[in-house]
């Protein structure tokens, strides 16, 4: 019986010493010494981080227990070569999760997690953004990884364990053994069980994601609960109801015309994740973006726009239904949810408007495809409708051949009322672009994009349809930059320029009022006179009843609020306060994001 308990304790040291050695890890391939992190925090890291690698330990030692267990009643139970695959299976598994998670951080900023998922049925599109050597360098190193844990644990893997005297009271003590595993697994004996939050120990969430185990962190959000309605339920109902009331107003007349036209012909560029942090004017680098700047000073230029999201799948439903963004959850991914939302294109389509939409990459990424067609689009462009010799981009065609080929699509548009959506891609790692004014790789393809665009709308300025042209520049999400291992929770993250161009502006103004992304819909249909009630997270902000202005927006399990007063930044995981300006009015802005939160969750489980 000895020699059982002591494979069984090896077993599950061998996995514990692995998941402790990978937080030194993970710092160090994320450049903590580059960040001065000292030695103190590294053991910290490592110190906290423990009990959930205990737990991810205890439940892949489950599977032995039960070996081990058949053996005393089956005396001559072949250990090894039972559990010989399973070992090679889990150990492949967690050097998977490990090391994605490691590569993927400095580009998503927050622990490996469910949102993996939603890349992965287009593995094509899922490897745009690293280079082939990226991608076989991180496949040795797994497979390396896994051969150096599997090795070990099959060698301590006893051919065959010894006969038990007293069987009946060898099973005992398995059921006590079952009895300690249980309480790792649960994370201890108290009210809470195991979960992400318990490892998080101070205010730096670098320090608190490299603590979290991965294959922990992983798991335990595929296996969440898809009752939305159901999730973060801060409030009893009366109270959410009275918190939310009057948030988003859905009626009322415009305090401002923009346009001298109800009817233009509405085209919407979504730019690939170009925040403020590359436009000079509003706090970003210098000399990224001249054609935005100059064409700043010709349309409605909106100053204090924020992302709701952080990804393109999400920012796309923020931007094109005006719908809510969430923490845990891409939209577009459940057709089922989608497919009930509004949106700029179906209102347009109800009027007559013949709608489009243009993309230089896979449509079918993300679900986009289908959540294109329901929302209204009734003809899609996509990366396969042009020549293989264009698509010289990893993640498709560069946007100097699409903007051009949607400058020649409307030029030889039919008359008629018509609305076009285009998705620029160009300025998405990996960052290869057929240009180089500037020497960083980042700014220079970012710069790119916007000279395709400026060389685009002049050469739209000298057509007929000019003249009854409104176009709407707008990120899908931001980008925070200069800092390369960008943050997804900070407000200079989420900041993005918005600019109101073409023939049908009346003049051109700033306008400065704190909005978000998703207010695009109910503030362009009432400058069209269209009814925007459905849109019930949209916002007329240049309505009468647009009396509070203030930002939401979330990010990986966490949302911010911000208002005239400051702005709060919360962790969902912790439920503690991440960032904020000042203590001033915190209180509140927590409150209010909460229900917002709740309540959009609420609205996602009625869909």
């Amino acid at each position: 019986m000895k020699k059982r308990l002591v494979y069984l304790l090896s077993f599950f040291a061998v996995f514990l010493g692995y998941f402790l050695l990978q937080k030194p890890a993970f710092m160090l391939y994320n450049d903590a010494v580059g960040k001065a992190y000292s030695v103190g925090e590294f053991l910290q890291v490592t110190g906290h981080g423990a009990s959930l690698d205990i737990t991810t330990a205890a439940y892949l030692t489950v599977l032995p227990w039960v070996a081990v267990g058949i053996s005393i009643w089956y005396r001559k139970l072949p250990l090894r070569r039972w559990l010989c695959g399973y070992i090679l299976l889990v150990c492949l598994i967690t050097a998977i999760i490990f090391v994605a998670d490691m590569a993927l951080y400095p580009f998503w900023g927050f622990k490996l997690d469910a949102s993996v998922f939603f890349y992965l049925d287009s593995p094509k599109n899922a490897a745009a953004s690293v280079s082939t050597g990226f991608l076989l360098t991180h496949i040795a190193v797994i497979l390396l990884l896994t051969a150096l844990t599997a090795l070990p644990l099959i060698r301590i893997t006893p051919p065959q364990l010894p006969a038990v005297r007293h069987r009946i009271g060898g099973s005992l003590g398995m059921l006590l053994t079952a009895g300690l595993l249980f309480v790792l697994i649960r994370g201890g004996v108290t009210e809470s069980t195991a979960n992400i939050g318990q490892v998080y120990f101070c205010n730096d969430q670098f320090l608190n994601h490299s603590a979290v185990n991965p294959a922990f962190s992983l798991l335990s959000s595929a296996g969440k609960t898809k009752d939305f309605a159901d999730q973060f339920n801060f409030f009893e109902e009366p109270q959410r109801r009275a918190l939310f009331e009057g948030l988003y107003p859905t009626q009322g007349k415009n305090r401002l015309e923009l346009l001298n036209t109800r009817r233009p012909n509405v085209l919407i560029v979504l730019m690939e994740g170009f925040g403020s942090s590359f436009v000079a004017s509003l706090g970003g680098v210098q000399g990224v973006s001249p054609y935005l700047e100059r064409l700043s000073k010709e349309g409605v230029w909106f100053t204090h726009c924020y992302a709701n999201s952080f990804r393109t799948d999400r920012g796309t439903v923020c931007a094109l239904s005006g719908y809510q963004s969430f923490p845990t959850l891409s939209v577009m991914k459940m057709p089922v949810k989608s497919r009930t939302l509004p949106s700029i294109a179906g209102k347009l389509a109800g009027l007559g408007y013949q709608t489009d939409f243009l993309y230089g990459g896979d449509i079918n990424f993300t679900n986009m495809k289908s959540y294109l067609l329901q929302s209204g689009y009734q003809r899609l462009t996509a990366d396969t409708d042009f020549p293989i010799t264009r698509r010289q981009n990893p993640w498709g065609v560069n946007d100097d051949i699409t903007f051009d080929h949607l400058y020649n699509v409307l030029k030889e548009r039919p008359a008629g009322r018509w609305h076009t959506a285009f998705l620029t891609l160009s300025s998405h790692e990996p960052f290869e672009v057929p240009y180089h004014r500037l020497d960083e790789k980042r700014e220079n393809a970012f710069a790119y994009t916007d000279e395709c665009l400026g060389h685009f709308v002049d050469r739209l300025k000298r057509l007929p349809l000019w003249k009854d042209l409104l176009l709407i520049c707008l990120p899908d999400h931001g980008f925070f930059y200069p800092d390369t291992q960008g943050s997804t929770h900070d407000m200079r993250t989420h900041r993005i320029p918005m600019l109101w161009l073409g023939g049908a502006v009346r003049q051109p103004m700033v306008i400065d009022r704190l909005m978000n992304q998703t207010d695009l819909a109910a503030t362009l249909l009432a400058q069209l006179g269209i009814d925007h009630s459905d849109f019930n997270f949209s916002r007329n902000v240049l309505g009468e009843e647009y009396t509070y202005p203030f930002v939401y927006y979330t990010f990986n399990n966490g949302f911010a609020f911000a208002d005239s007063t400051g702005y709060t930044l919360v962790d969902n995981t912790s439920g503690k306060v991440m960032d904020e300006s000042s203590a001033k009015g915190s209180a509140r802005r927590i409150e209010l994001g909460k229900a917002i939160l709740q309540s959009s969750y609420d609205d996602l489980g009625r869909r």
